[in-house]
């Protein structure tokens, strides 16, 4: 069923979670980049805790989770904010995960980035938990 036969507040409901879900899917791009560069071996961190590998690795798997999450929000609407709320949590856990080891080993780019995308996975939450 279209979004325009729905009761306006649903429809509204409907249009964030297909927002939110491109929002993800912005991100997932994002980590697809950014996996690319570590496991290329363009990004190099200032040691200690920094490992390129580990952080390409982890970068795809969140990227799979985000794509996963907002194809599934795209055609199940029903589950969709469920399974965008899952998502986006995983996502977040990962980026606080990556924001800790940049910290100590990363260079102010990257800080930037995992604090950029924190952010935004953080609104997209809340846009979810706020849908109806």
């Amino acid at each position: 069923m279209s979004t325009t036969h729905l009761h306006p507040q649903r429809a509204s409901g409907a249009n964030t979670i297909r927002i939110v879900a491109l929002v993800l899917l912005v991100v997932a791009g994002s980590l697809v980049i950014a996996s690319t560069l570590h496991l290329a071996g363009l990004v190099h961190g200032q040691g200690g805790s920094f490992d390129a590998d580990h952080a390409g690795i982890a970068e795809a798997i969140i990227g799979a989770v985000l794509i996963g999450a907002a194809i599934t929000m795209w055609r199940a609407l029903a589950h969709a904010r469920t399974v965008g709320l899952a998502g986006a949590a995983f996502a977040i856990v990962g980026f606080l995960v990556g924001l800790r080891f940049t910290l100590t080993g990363g260079h102010l780019p990257d800080i930037a980035y995992h604090l950029i995308g924190l952010s935004i996975l953080i609104a997209a939450a809340i846009a979810l938990w706020r849908a109806r």
